[in-house]
C-alpha cells in the first residue's frame, strides 16, 4: 500500500484525511449538492476509511469554473481524477445525480482495470429506467426553486437567503440537465456488488425502477429502505453509516 500523501485537487475533498485506511471511498453528490454534504461521513467513517468527496464544478469554490450538465463528460472528469488514488480498494457512493455519475464511473474504472468493492446507489432509478417526461431544468426559476424546496435537501439557511439561492441556481440547473438527459446506452453489466438505498416515500424512484438496478452487474444486488422522502439521508444517517461501515469491512 502506497503511504505517499498526494494533495487533494480541485475536484476531491479529503476533510479527514485517513492514508493508512484499507479502503477509499469516493462519495457523489445529489443535484445542486456539493463536497461539504459528505463531511459527516468522512467524519463518522474515518480512520477505517479514506473517505474522498467529489466537487463538481459551478459551485462554493468552484463557482467561477463552467458547469458540467452530461453525465458521461463528467464522469470522464471524475475517473480522471480518481485513478491516481485506486492504489487500494476503492468504493462508490453516490446519491440521486450522484448514483448515476456512480454507475459511469465504476463503468470507467472497472475499464481501467480497478473492480470498485462496492457501488452504493442511493435515491435514484436503475440506469436503464429514464422518464421520458423529466424537463425540471427547462423551468423558470420560480418553478425551480418551488422543486429544490420541495425536494427537502437543500439547507434551509440557503432557502431563506434569495441572493444566494438564485446564484446557485446555475449549477442546480446544470445538474438536474444532466439528470434528465442521461441515456443508458447498453454498456456491460459491472461486475462488482451494488448496495440499493431509497426512501419508501421518494416520488423520484418507484420500487420497479429500483429492483432494475440487479440488471447493471453480474455480482450481487442488495435493497435498503428507509422511512422517508427523496433524502431520507438526512433521517437515517447513524443506519446509512453503519450500511457502509460493514459493506467496507
Amino acid at each position: 500500500m502506497t503511504t505517499s500523501t498526494r494533495p487533494a485537487t480541485s475536484w476531491l475533498r479529503r476533510f479527514h484525511p485517513a492514508e493508512q485506511a484499507p479502503v477509499r471511498l469516493f462519495c457523489l453528490p445529489h443535484a445542486g449538492g456539493s463536497a461539504s454534504y459528505y463531511f459527516p461521513v468522512s467524519r463518522a467513517l474515518t480512520p477505517a476509511a479514506d473517505v474522498i468527496a467529489v466537487q463538481y464544478p459551478g459551485r462554493q469554490d468552484r463557482r467561477n469554473e463552467p458547469c458540467v450538465d452530461d453525465v458521461r463528460r463528467l464522469a470522464d472528469l471524475v475517473t480522471a481524477e480518481m485513478l491516481p488514488w485506486c492504489d487500494r480498494p476503492v468504493a462508490l457512493f453516490g446519491h440521486s445525480l450522484g448514483a448515476t455519475l456512480g454507475f459511469e464511473v465504476a463503468l470507467r474504472l472497472e475499464a481501467a482495470g480497478t473492480t470498485p468493492r462496492v457501488l452504493f446507489a442511493s435515491g435514484r432509478r436503475a440506469p436503464s429506467r429514464p422518464r421520458e417526461n423529466e424537463n425540471v431544468h427547462l423551468s423558470p426559476d420560480a418553478q425551480l426553486l418551488t422543486t429544490i424546496r420541495r425536494m427537502s435537501g437543500t439547507d434551509p439557511a440557503v432557502l431563506a437567503d434569495d441572493e444566494l439561492l438564485r446564484s446557485i441556481l446555475p449549477a442546480i440547473r446544470a445538474d438536474y440537465k444532466a439528470a434528465e438527459t442521461y441515456r443508458y446506452q447498453g454498456s456491460p453489466p459491472l461486475t462488482c456488488p451494488i448496495e440499493v438505498l431509497n426512501g419508501t416515500e421518494d416520488p423520484e424512484v418507484t420500487t420497479t425502477e429500483a429492483t432494475a438496478w440487479t440488471t447493471h452487474t453480474t455480482a450481487t444486488t442488495t435493497f435498503h429502505t428507509y422511512k422517508g422522502g427523496h433524502f431520507y439521508l438526512n433521517d437515517h444517517a447513524p443506519a446509512v453509516i453503519n450500511l457502509i461501515r460493514e459493506r467496507l469491512a
